[in-house]
């Protein structure tokens, strides 16, 4: 049997990848970086090998499942060419690796983890699912009917997927080092809209959305009546949020979800619909939707004192604004500070003012040197460009996370792609020590 190894195995698509083949019976390896990322506890705990990069690796009778960020000139990709050994890219790998399931696609450029994984906890526990989520947890069944995985829209990876069908959350402009505008962007999802076999579930309040054609039946969910899946009578609260969905304007049930903010109300109404319209069991539906225990780095909380210490992956300005106005609904008479590291100097430049404007909304406001990618390490833009944009706002070093300890009672949100954790565990290492 042939052995899988994985350039790059700590990526997030990549380390679900690993897992999957390995519950389902694989031999699975892989290779990486030595520094730590959270997507690796899941493989140690697997038993799944993660090896240090290097061309000894690379044996006669593997398949290599390459990461995107790795160039056909890695030391361990070359390796593979020059012995003639198989080397599959990840997207490519997973666009066959669907066709034996129903696969549902979750795509967008805001929610894809999130409704991904809400729609993975519903399913699983229904039916017999794998699926696959951006955070790096995936799971493989043997025997599954059902496919659920998250489709990234970066360089048009998603084009590489035929799916049954496609969760659409919204569309914006992002990745400014790949994407030219926003119609470049919807061009990717159109491309990807006209390669869905059976139906789109698209939010029908995004403008772009609206504008999709399909050779397959699009459903719009979201607030608005004009919606097939509408959510009404909205009740949010501390615990979590309530709210009723109409079919085609006829009541058809309640939900509770045990998250915030209107973008997990439409997570939600995503998963919902789909469900609704696979036929399952409506109490089904309502019993793990409120059970869903959310997914990693996404408003991941704990209590440190009297602060309040969140984690969340939040890095464009959409979606700083929907983490701040999460924390508002839960903690309503606390003071919400942003501590953000920008991700690539591309976004960074190209949404200087809407991030200043999202930062805003916060109480206080604590800004992180620039994450650059593996693709622009460097760049002609500061910190210091972002923060004369937001009043009263200060740079928070690694070395030195001291001015946070002065917000008691504070709720500080931790938000970006980057490796932002460094400055969360450099400041719980100082309270600790207090």
């Amino acid at each position: 049997m042939t052995v899988y190894h994985f350039v790059g195995i700590k990526g997030s698509g990549m380390s679900s990848l690993a897992q999957i083949l390995h519950d389902t019976g694989y031999e699975v390896q892989g290779s990486d970086v030595e520094k730590y990322f959270f997507t690796q506890k899941a493989l140690e705990d697997s038993g799944i090998k993660i090896l240090p990069f290097q061309r000894e690796n690379i044996q006669p009778g593997m398949t290599v499942i390459a990461g995107n960020a790795f160039p056909d000139t890695h030391e361990e990709i070359e390796e593979a060419f020059n012995k003639g050994i198989p080397v599959i890219r990840y997207h490519k790998f997973l666009g066959e690796f669907m066709h034996q399931y129903t696969s549902i696609a979750v795509t967008g450029a805001h929610g894809k983890t999130g409704t991904t994984g809400l729609l993975a906890h519903v399913m699983k526990n229904v039916r017999p699912t794998s699926y696959l989520i951006g955070d790096g947890t995936g799971s493989g069944v043997k025997n599954a009917e059902y496919f659920v995985f998250e489709a990234c829209e970066y360089r048009r990876h998603f084009l590489s997927y035929f799916p049954d069908y496609a969760i659409m959350t919204n569309i914006d402009f992002d990745h400014p080092d790949y994407f030219a505008n926003i119609d470049d962007v919807f061009s990717a999802f159109q491309e990807l809209a006209l390669q869905v076999k059976k139906g789109i579930f698209a939010y029908g309040d995004d403008e772009q959305l609206q504008k999709i054609q399909a050779k397959v039946p699009v459903l719009f969910y979201g607030f608005g009546e004009e919606n097939d899946f509408q959510a009404r009578n909205i009740v949010k609260e501390t615990t979590g949020t309530k709210f009723d969905v109409h079919v085609r304007n006829n009541y058809y049930a309640t939900f509770e979800i045990p998250s915030y903010g209107d973008h997990n109300v439409l997570n939600a109404l995503s998963v919902i619909a789909i469900c609704h319209y696979e036929g399952i069991d409506t109490d089904a539906i309502q019993q793990h939707i409120k059970s869903f225990q959310g997914v990693k780095r996404r408003f991941t909380e704990k209590q440190i004192g009297s602060q309040i210490i969140i984690d969340d992956y939040a890095h464009h300005p959409t979606e700083i604004k929907a983490t701040v106005d999460a924390a508002r609904q839960k903690y309503p008479d606390r003071n919400i500070v942003a501590v953000f590291q920008p991700h690539t100097f591309t976004r960074t430049q190209t949404f200087l003012n809407e991030f200043a404007e999202s930062l805003s909304q916060a109480d206080d406001v604590f800004l992180c040197e620039i994450f650059g990618s593996a693709r622009e390490n460097h760049g002609k833009l500061s910190i210091e460009d972002l923060q004369e944009k937001i009043e009263g706002s200060k740079i928070l070093s690694e070395e030195d996370t001291s001015p946070l300890l002065e917000l008691a009672n504070s709720v500080i949100l931790f938000m970006g792609a980057g490796d932002i954790q460094k400055f969360q565990k450099a400041y719980e290492n100082l309270l600790q020590s207090k």
